[in-house]
């Protein structure tokens, strides 16, 4: 059987360019997995200067980055994108504004790393990302509200330094050994209160530890959402 990409992914980048060479590198290996041979995957990448985003996430401008994406994401559909993928955890916090914005599909990360968990058996999940998806509720809202898991997060203290790791290392490409280290630690104390699992719910936090570091079932939201996607494009091209 003959197995096609019909369809183009579209993808909102610059959220960090760590995040968006992430995604690029996992979408075109998981096509040359499923269809061999020399087979990439068809796709449209627009990038956003993460450094204005970041600042409006600072500053709370919630309704400007809002903006700022939905317009990318209108481009990309310009472009002839089949679907709108956003290569950031945090900037699903303005998925739904963006979503109402398109007519064709946005693909949400919560809902393909949700699907992959409960496929595990796993209930109760601890979540790891910026402070902004740990603390507020569009991620861990959506899998308690859509998908039935109960997530856990760390105290604040582990929060706090958990965001710095992401902003001010991983999004410029540094790795720390210290940093790694505290982040196991993290996830030894998720572990202690109950978590089945743990969920790094940031497209740059692979770079700081392999799945198989950690103490307990590790899932990579970006993996989970680039699969998804060839999931959803591969679907109809079966010949």
């Amino acid at each position: 059987m003959t197995v096609r990409q019909n369809k183009l992914i579209g993808m909102v980048g610059g959220m960090s360019s760590e995040s968006s060479a992430i995604y690029y590198r996992l979408l075109n290996q998981a096509a040359h997995r499923r269809l061999g041979g020399h087979h990439n995957a068809r796709s449209v990448l627009f990038t956003l200067d993460f450094d204005e985003l970041n600042e409006m996430a600072a500053l709370g401008r919630w309704d400007d980055l809002a903006e700022t994406v939905a317009e990318a994401a209108r481009n990309l559909e310009r472009a002839g994108a089949d679907l709108v993928m956003l290569t950031s955890v945090t900037a699903h916090r303005v998925a739904d504004q963006v979503e109402t914005q398109l007519s064709v599909p946005l693909l949400h990360v919560a809902d393909a790393t949700a699907q992959a968990i409960q496929l595990r058996g796993f209930a109760r999940v601890g979540l790891f990302g910026t402070r902004y998806t740990m603390e507020q509720d569009f991620f861990s809202g959506r899998l308690r509200q859509r998908h039935g898991l109960e997530v856990l997060t760390p105290p604040q203290q582990q929060r706090e330094a958990l965001h710095s790791i992401i902003i001010d290392e991983l999004t410029l490409g540094i790795v720390k050994q210290d940093s790694r280290a505290a982040l196991m630690d993290m996830a030894l104390d998720l572990q202690a209160r109950g978590a089945q699992a743990v969920i790094l719910g940031c497209t740059e936090l692979p770079l700081l530890a392999a799945l198989d570091d950690y103490p307990l079932p590790a899932f990579d939201v970006t993996q989970l959402h680039a699969e998804a996607a060839l999931d959803i494009v591969l679907a109809d091209g079966r010949a």
